[in-house]
């Protein structure tokens, strides 16, 4: 069953969360043909503090071929 977990900087709404998740659901249904039943999707917000070790432990250290969406900035810039 497809999971979606999106990790980002606190400061959008909770309006915008839930259209963010509706549309990856609607997206992730469509590209993989399965049913909107079988997707769950969270959301987790961070400060820039806490984005540190999110960005180490979910990207910098994941091996290069599971992250298909390389990083374009240095986390260290958000402090």
């Amino acid at each position: 069953m497809p999971h979606i977990s999106v990790k980002m900087l606190q400061g959008r709404s909770e309006d915008q969360k839930k259209r963010l998740a509706a549309a990856l659901v609607k997206t992730l249904t469509q590209e993989l043909h399965c049913s909107e039943t079988h997707v769950t999707c969270t959301i987790e917000d961070y400060d820039a503090h806490e984005w540190q070790e999110v960005f180490r432990h979910e990207i910098s250290e994941k091996p290069t071929e599971k992250v298909y969406k390389k990083p374009e900035y240095d986390p260290k810039d958000l402090l």
